[in-house]
């Protein structure tokens, strides 16, 4: 599968630097990781969406995200938007602290969404 930068295709291998699937409990666990930017944020917004349209609860780890720009604010803001309209309980995991975190809440992000931790983000979910 190749994704498109600027017109031209990034390699899946490429896109995995920055986010990785699997499960954790009954939720489909989304981990995104390095900078998450204008430059990868809509490949990394259509790897997602592919894979969570049928999932029931999603959790997205942002804990080893090192940089945050307005377009992956842009980005987990209509992943949250989506998700909620369609009934799908979700969380964002930030941790204590580091560039995710610190980003969201300058941007006065949905607290309700933002979780410390795994456990945690999937308790809050039902999971």
């Amino acid at each position: 599968m190749e994704f498109t930068r600027g017109g031209l295709p990034v390699p899946t291998g490429q896109l995995e630097r920055w986010v990785t699937f699997s499960r954790f409990g009954d939720a489909e666990l989304v981990s995104l990781s390095g900078e998450i930017d204008l430059a990868n944020a809509p490949e990394i917004g259509k790897a997602i969406v592919e894979r969570i349209q049928k999932a029931g609860k999603v959790l997205i780890d942002l804990t080893t995200v090192s940089f945050l720009d307005s377009a992956g604010v842009r980005l987990l803001d209509a992943l949250i938007g989506d998700l909620n309209e369609h009934g799908k309980p979700t969380r964002l995991v930030v941790g204590e602290s580091g560039a995710a975190r610190m980003t969201l809440q300058l941007c006065a992000f949905r607290e309700d969404v933002l979780a410390t931790d795994l456990d945690r983000a999937a308790a809050e979910i039902g999971g």
